[in-house]
């Protein structure tokens, strides 16, 4: 099956077709819509899922990573999922797509995990005869793992691309400016981190993927991170490294081996510490952050893995 990624261009990831079209001819039906969270703060939400089954295999919840959104090319994945016969769900994360919040600003990591956690058990509950999985990718990686280390035995597998489980040093924030972010986060904390490059620079190899993602209409205007957001980041990684051994789900983690953003080592260290009976790693050697920034038939090659992961726990979760 290919990866729906073999459609787009440079200009959109639905190639030379409206979104609608594009849905339309993958045989999808595709929900969107807000809910209000404990905050009272308006969520966006969607959904999407086979026209035609009566039978889906599973239900997958997707969190984006920062900077990112549910929608546009982080939906391609969805739509391959659902292709295969998912339930797919996924939220914008507070302050980035359609949803409320100071654009970027994460002071506190435990909102936005209430938030998916609201979503996700209300979708859950909508279909309680499907096994669910989580799929997360670099931020969403992190949240997915914080949500199965609170909500334990809920969750059939926790697939992670790119987890944000550490960070890489060429993404950290140059010395002394890392020792000083509890001042400024104290001070100033929406003050924006100077980083020598665009995180999209150094995530996405393929150029044309980089233009796609510039021409998203709902990309954040600034992707460096304000002092608060870059301090929490740091400590949920620390928690999240501290906290592993606890992790009980079924456990796939996905990692391009030359990612200069989150660092390929530290989702080594999660792995090995996971207390998951079930559990694998891939580490592609020459690939960067973003996987489906990649080469389309890498891009393949990996979501294949997945899926077959995907496929055969959601068939185990039925016997």
């Amino acid at each position: 099956m290919s990866h729906p990624i073999f459609q787009s261009n440079e200009n959109s990831p639905y190639g030379n077709l409206t979104r609608e079209e594009f849905y339309k001819q993958h045989k999808i039906m595709h929900k969107q819509s807000f809910m209000l969270n404990k905050q009272n703060m308006k969520i966006f939400t969607q959904s999407w899922q086979p026209e035609s089954s009566n039978q889906l295999r599973g239900l997958v919840g997707m969190i984006h990573g920062y900077t990112s959104e549910s929608s546009w090319l982080f939906e391609l994945n969805a739509v391959a999922m659902v292709k295969a016969g998912f339930f797919v769900c996924s939220l914008d994360l507070q302050g980035h797509g359609y949803s409320e919040g100071s654009p970027g600003y994460i002071p506190c990591i435990q909102p936005l995990v209430q938030d998916c956690i609201q979503y996700f058990d209300s979708a859950r509950a909508d279909h309680p005869n499907l096994p669910a999985f989580l799929y997360g990718e670099s931020l969403g990686g992190a949240i997915s793992t914080l949500i199965c280390l609170r909500q334990k035995n809920v969750w059939n597998g926790l697939m992670l691309s790119g987890p944000m489980f550490g960070v890489s040093k060429k993404y950290r924030p140059v010395w002394p400016l890392e020792k000083l972010l509890p001042l400024a986060a104290f001070i100033a904390p929406s003050w924006r981190i100077v980083i020598t490059k665009p995180p999209a620079s150094i995530s996405y190899k393929e150029e044309w993927k980089r233009k796609i993602i510039s021409k998203s209409p709902n990309r954040l205007a600034s992707e460096k991170p304000p002092a608060a957001t870059a301090l929490e980041l740091l400590k949920v990684c620390e928690y999240i490294q501290r906290n592993s051994h606890e992790l009980q789900v079924p456990l796939l983690i996905l990692q391009g081996g030359e990612d200069k953003v989150c660092d390929p080592e530290a989702a080594k260290l999660v792995y090995k510490s996971a207390g998951s009976k079930d559990k694998a790693i891939n580490i592609y050697p020459e690939m960067w952050h973003q996987l489906i920034g990649e080469p389309n038939e890498s891009v393949e090659l990996v979501f294949n893995t997945m899926l077959s992961w995907l496929e055969v726990r959601a068939d185990l979760a039925k016997i």
